[in-house]
């Protein structure tokens, strides 16, 4: 049985929604059943327009058989005792934004389709009482019945959206190339999704949200995750399972990249779980992709549902000469003498971070600036794709705490609240805060204004306030229908009390909290701890206070304190990092940053470093980078521990300090010391009784760093800067702003710079006693396979016999020895010396040792490592049928180089070194065999002195004398080696040994 169609119009203040509603009437197996499925789509309106309109299309159909719901649909199934009922909810602006307590189930889907399933329980008995728990009105609309015949059809420009967004292609200028964006091809069930597109470089991006809101807190529940695929460079992971693994440091740095510049923007409120992939896809490496990541989290974000205030993007500036370059490529980069990673919106700067060698702050402006047009540029071009293809935001599932919650709070706490906040220290003033949270929460609690069941504002319907026609009804469970009529007539017995949630008074609180203390810090002029806006804590630095690291600091800054640790070591301790282009990079130096619970006077969990260690110990590494020698002059790798033992605010650039204060320990020689300081931020000013400019805040604490509006870090020395990192929490901030932070930095640092000048006991400046010592030769390329060895065998035996820690080659011919004393690595020295020089035809070798005998001759060891061939021709003036009659190994004897075959193998003579008449006297230090006369015996070598030798006629052959092999062997370099003297009296060798 069919019926025509009814339809209604409603008009409703303030809300911009075009709701499609589809009634019917199904059998629930013989029974009638009422069930009403609802789709919800976003209807964009400008903001003067208060209309919206509702339309009810009512259908009865009569069914045989078991009902389903089907949810693919996203609807939901409610059982409405009446018409007006109907109305009434679906008319109710809360009933949009989410389901209360009461269902037991809720879902928002990427369309704003809410889908409820309603239980059996009584507290759900009453669509009334749920519009009352909600605390809205619904009074402003009305309701005109229209019939079939009157124009009901929907407009072409109002049909609902297809469910998979359409394609959109879109070039965008950057530098002096374009970049492309696409959307609505890849991830098309994602809220959104972006694909960015530089050179053969390709980042994919999506962003997703839970159905159902997080507990409510003051930090936006977002997660940014970034993954450079092996795949993309057309290469497969090393490991075993030969896939991705673990988050790599540098990705874990670009999430924060991401992350960072995009939380600003968020609407206060939304406790939606939002979620950030970023996927490279293909990389060319060429064009790098962390800057394409930025730019593509923040067009996916803007393409969302997820409620935003700004379109973000993000570029790269680099400086080659005097010209700034925007997005330079990775070849353009080894050249420049900046990198800069900016990120903003059309209105302002949101985050900058980037390194540079002590460029000045006016060059560092300059490259702002430009960093800042270009960003803009990008975000023009955004927007108007967004109002393409943009999805609305989910506006309506903000959910703030109630404004006269405000009054009430400061009403109880704001004589106590000021009083606390003058606390100096901070564990007293953390704890004062507490308690006074805890007393607010008793006194609303006790008056009747706070509910500790209930998180969400609204109050709780309990049973006995409803009352049912027919207590024996059965009522919907997870969408499905039971036997027996359903019906719900919503009846209130009693009205309903008001409530605030626990959730929203903590949130009120500490926004109370902090706008008291940016009150005292405008208005009084006084900061917490009594200091004024360029006011730096006091300072207190201790050197050597480990005895066996290679080098340690102390640095104190008020309650904030940094243990920095260095320990030198050869390359095997450098930092080996695998990366698309398949070239391992190997970091020489490199800085670990700690931030134990401890530290805050906190328990909590130990264990893999956090992404926020991450990164401030790679700010503090590259902070400190442009001052360390070059590898050619401390071959040293240097590894920095920063472990923080105390916090309240500005740790990573206490890391700075005390890390250069551990590095001159160490007796690196910096090229001169580095400082850092964090600065912070007061925006509205005029707020509070200023004068309306933006007020800067020199060495932050962290009450200051959470309740201000920024986070500027910035190290270096008296002549630039050298590394920096900006975070804010207001919508952007001007350049103007910018500069004047950093020119009141930069005042900051000389401060901090003089009194760590002041360290008590100074840092040693020289190499520790328990440092290794490193000895750097240089050989011929060609001789670096002979002191490997086949296989490595030759130098292992090296390491070996002389009992040094490593030696490493290069190809260029550069030999590194590291070692614990001197002696072994002077040793070391001689035999690599020996073996890689170039012999020379005529060359004498004295006091030789036989090492093998053979039928032909005898293999002589010339020099460690080295050994030649002497004929059995060439081992005495007359016949000898058989060496071994004579000779055996371990004999001594001198030899001369007579030929050099093209092998390399060298032929000796034993002859050429005896008189041309008589015969060899036996060696006294040889067992002669007693079958063999004494002719033909070889003359005894430890008797042939160098006068002897020099009254032969050989002698005018010789052209060069190797020195005597004895049991500590000598070399015969004429160069004065570079030696560092330590405590202990060793030496470390840096000089250069001769080839030969």
């Amino acid at each position: 049985m069919h019926m025509n169609p009814t339809f209604l119009s409603i008009n409703l203040r303030n809300v911009c929604l075009l709701k499609s509603k589809e009634i019917r009437e199904q059998g629930a197996r013989d029974k009638k059943v009422k069930m009403i499925r609802s789709n919800y789509i976003m209807h964009e309106s400008n903001a003067s327009s208060v209309s919206v309109s509702l339309q009810l299309q009512f259908a009865i159909c009569k069914c045989r058989g078991p009902t389903t719901t089907d949810k693919t649909q996203n609807s939901i199934t409610i059982i409405p005792p009446s018409l007006s009922s109907v109305i009434e909810m679906l008319a109710t602006t809360s009933f949009h934004g989410g389901p209360s307590s009461h269902f037991a189930h809720s879902t928002v889907t990427r369309h704003h389709k809410p889908y409820f399933r309603v239980t059996k329980p009584h507290s759900v008995l009453s669509i009334c009482a749920f519009l009352s728990s909600r605390r809205t009105t619904s009074n402003r609309f009305t309701i005109t019945a229209l019939n079939r015949d009157t124009d009901s059809s929907v407009s072409p420009e109002k049909e609902a959206k297809p469910f998979f967004p359409q394609f959109h292609t879109v070039k965008i200028p950057v530098g002096d190339r374009y970049i492309t964006v696409e959307t609505g091809q890849i991830g098309r069930q994602a809220s959104g999704s972006v694909i960015v597109r530089d050179g053969e470089t390709i980042v994919y991006t999506s962003v997703c949200m839970s159905d159902v809101p997080s507990e409510p807190s003051d930090f936006f529940p977002m997660s940014v995750h970034y993954q450079e695929r092996f795949s993309a460079a057309g290469r497969t992971s090393g490991g075993f399972f030969k896939r991705e693994g673990r988050t790599k440091d540098h990705e874990v740095l670009i999430c924060r990249l991401i992350d960072r510049p995009l939380r600003p923007t968020m609407l206060k409120g939304f406790y939606h779980e939002t979620q950030i992939l970023s996927w490279v896809l293909s990389y060319d490496g060429l064009h790098s992709p962390d800057s394409l990541a930025v730019t593509a989290a923040g067009i996916a974000v803007a393409l969302s549902e997820v409620p935003n205030t700004n379109t973000v993007a993000g570029v790269r500036i680099g400086l080659i000469g005097d010209k700034f370059i925007v997005n330079p490529t990775t070849a353009e980069m080894e050249d420049s003498k900046l990198d800069l990673m900016l990120a903003g919106s059309e209105t302002g700067i949101l985050m900058i971070e980037g390194y540079c060698d002590f460029l000045p702050e006016e060059k560092l402006l300059q490259a702002i600036e430009v960093g800042q047009d270009a960003v803009r540029a990008i975000c023009k071009e955004v927007d108007n794709l967004v109002k393409k293809c943009g999805k609305p935001k989910m506006l309506d599932s903000i959910k703030l705490p109630p404004p006269e919650l405000y009054k009430h709070v400061e009403e109880i706490a704001g004589d106590e609240l000021v009083r606390a906040l003058q606390i100096k220290n901070k564990v007293p003033r953390r704890k004062a805060l507490s308690l006074l949270e805890e007393k607010v929460l008793n006194i609303l609690t006790e008056e009747g204004y706070v509910s500790k069941s209930e998180t969400a504002v609204g109050a709780e319907i309990t049973p006995d306030m409803l009352e049912d026609e027919d207590e024996e009804e059965e009522f919907v469970v997870d969408g499905e229908f039971d036997e027996g009529d359903v019906h719900i007539k919503p009846v209130l017995k009693k009205p309903v009390p008001t409530f605030y949630s626990e959730v929203d008074v903590k949130l009120v609180f500490k926004s109370v909290s902090s706008k008291y203390l940016r009150k005292r810090i405008v208005k009084g002029g006084k900061r917490s701890d009594s200091r004024t806006s360029e006011d730096i804590r006091p300072i207190d630095a201790e050197c050597g206070l480990l005895p066996r690291a290679h080098g340690s600091a102390l640095f104190t800054r008020g309650e904030t304190q940094a243990l920095a640790v260095v320990t030198l070591g050869d390359k095997q301790m450098a930092q080996r990092i695998d990366n698309l282009v398949g070239v391992e990079d190997v970091k020489r130096f490199y800085l670990q940053y700690t931030f134990p619970p401890s530290c805050v006077g906190e328990a909590g969990r130990i264990g893999a470093p956090s992404r926020r260690e991450i990164g401030h110990g790679t700010l503090a590494e590259r902070a400190l980078e442009p001052v360390l020698p070059s590898e050619d002059d401390f071959p040293y790798t240097i590894r920095v521990e920063s472990t923080i033992t105390e916090s309240n605010g500005s740790s990573s650039m206490a890391s700075v300090c005390g890390g250069c204060l551990a590095l001159q320990d160490a007796g690196v020689p910096l090229k001169s010391s580095i400082a850092g300081i964090a600065m912070g931020l007061v925006v509205d000013t005029e707020e509070f009784g200023g004068d309306g400019k933006p007020l800067i805040l020199s060495d932050i604490t962290g009450s200051e760093d959470a309740s201000g509006d920024m986070d500027f870090k910035v190290a270096g020395n008296d002549d630039g800067v050298t590394a920096f990192q900006m975070d804010i929490k207001v919508s952007g901030i001007t350049l103007s702003t910018m500069e004047q932070a950093l020119l009141q930095a930069k005042e900051g640092r000389k401060r901090i710079l003089a009194e760590m000048l002041k360290c008590s006991p100074p840092p040693s400046k020289k190499l520790s006693k328990h440092a290794p010592l490193i000895l750097v030769m240089k050989v011929k390329p060609e001789k670096v396979n002979v002191i490997i060895g086949s296989g490595g065998k030759k130098v292992k035996s090296i390491i070996e016999e002389t009992g040094v820690e490593s030696i490493e080659t290069q190809d260029n011919g550069i030999v590194k020895i590291t070692s614990r004393d001197l002696a072994s690595l002077e040793k070391t020295k001689v035999i690599i010396s020996n073996l890689t020089m170039v012999p020379v035809v005529g060359d004498i070798y004295r006091n030789c040792k036989i090492t093998s005998v053979v039928p032909f001759g005898v293999f002589v060891e010339i020099v460690p490592g080295r050994e030649g061939l002497c004929h059995v021709s060439e081992l005495s003036p007359e016949y000898l049928s058989r060496p071994d009659d004579v000779f055996k190994v371990g004999d001594i004897i001198d030899v001369k180089l007579i030929e050099i075959n093209e092998k390399g193998q060298l032929r000796l003579s034993r002859k050429a070194l005896l008189p041309d008449q008589g015969t060899d006297k036996p060696n006294e230090n040889q067992r002669t065999p007693q079958k063999h006369t004494d002719k033909g015996k070889p003359r005894q070598s430890s008797n042939t002195s160098k006068g002897d030798a020099d009254k032969t006629p050989d002698v005018t052959f010789m052209k060069r004398y190797i020195g005597s092999r004895k049991n500590e062997p000598k070399t015969s370099s004429n160069k004065s080696d570079t030696v560092a003297s330590t405590d202990d009296g060793s030496a470390l060798v840096n000089g250069e040994a001769p080839v030969g």
